[in-house]
């Protein structure tokens, strides 16, 4: 499950250096963070993991270019942005709630 995380992570992901989104995410998570990355203007860069073992799921690596991001802040000072043009919350990001409720703090 995904979870938020105060450190900020750079690494090189197809040959450039990139802030780490998540790591180790299934394809669906990687296609739903990828949507509104790039709806925020984020050049996002793809990395499959290494498979330990063959009969494994594949499993993705996901980050964007701009290497002073951090989707933890990002996400509570409220500046991502929906399709729709609502503020992506908490709970949506950790995709625990296809809502998009104004304030996270509100049940």
């Amino acid at each position: 499950m995904a979870k938020f995380k105060a450190k900020h992570t750079v690494e090189e992901i197809d040959g450039v250096r990139c802030t780490v989104v998540d790591t180790g995410i299934d394809e669906k998570r990687l296609v739903f963070l990828k949507e509104i990355l790039e709806f925020n203007k984020f050049e996002v860069k793809i990395e499959k993991d290494k498979k330990k073992d063959e009969t494994a799921p594949d499993t993705y690596k996901i980050g964007v270019t701009n290497i002073v991001f951090n989707p933890t802040i990002a996400i509570f000072e409220r500046t991502l942005k929906h399709k729709s043009g609502k503020i992506i919350t908490p709970k949506y990001w950790l995709q625990e709630t296809n809502e998009l409720k104004p304030h996270y703090w509100v049940s």
